[in-house]
């Protein structure tokens, strides 16, 4: 794999690690709006393989496949904040509904409920569940950020950022401290779609309620974990 300067064989390193850049996206796409095209995706990740193949140093330490794991999902997420799917209405919102959640929770000094929340917006219950419908494709992203980005930095970018990686911990743990306050359904709804890595369609059968309504509980999370995390910032 190396010559004798110790340098990567690039050609080679290329092909073996192109059917990882496919599998990272297709991981990536189920939990994306339609709009999002797989070969978007691949050929971000194929940009982040070169740039990987490029940067890699054999004596930080980390493997090339984590290195380049790392580059590859990392370009793939670059290309996807420069998208905006959700129209302004809708943010505009989504963010009522992250104020409705954090207010309540002071007020309640627990996880409102969907009817709460919706009283306090002053709509009726179904129309704040189809707005949690029409939330849902953008909240994906965000908290995937949260929650896959963890990895640990590349070594030379970690001896740099101490500072950076004492606050990377801090706001680790207080989305894990976030997590484990959602109700159970939410909390086990997180687990099997980013820990498991069900798609919507097998949480809904595994949580016994349809896919839409999955997509609502999942938003209706997503509202609660920034709640939490606005107030601990």
């Amino acid at each position: 794999m190396y010559t004798a300067q110790g340098r990567i064989k690039q050609s080679e390193l290329l092909t073996q690690y192109m059917p990882l850049v496919r599998r990272q996206a297709l991981t990536l796409q189920v939990r994306l709006p339609a709009s999002i095209e797989l070969d978007d995706l691949i050929q971000a990740g194929m940009v982040g393989l070169l740039e990987a193949l490029g940067r890699f140093d054999a004596t930080q330490g980390a493997t090339f496949a984590t290195f380049a794991s790392q580059r590859i999902r990392g370009a793939m997420m670059d290309e996807l904040r420069t998208r905006d799917w959700l129209p302004r209405s809708v943010r505009r919102s989504a963010r009522a509904v992250d104020d409705a959640v954090r207010r309540l929770e002071q007020q309640l000094g627990r996880p409102p409920e969907e009817g709460e929340i919706a009283r306090d917006l002053d709509i009726p219950l179904s129309e704040y569940q189809q707005l949690l419908n029409d939330t849902n494709s953008g909240q994906l992203l965000p908290f995937e950020e949260l929650v896959a980005e963890g990895a640990e930095p590349a070594k030379e970018e970690a001896n740099n950022l101490p500072f950076d990686q004492l606050l990377d911990q801090q706001q680790r743990q207080s989305l894990i401290d976030a997590i484990d306050a959602l109700p159970e359904r939410e909390k086990l709804l997180m687990a099997l779609y980013y820990q498991e890595e069900l798609n919507l369609k097998e949480v809904g059968a595994v949580l016994g309620v349809t896919e839409s309504r999955v997509s609502q509980l999942h938003s209706q999370a997503i509202s609660r974990l920034r709640a939490r995390l606005y107030d601990t910032t």
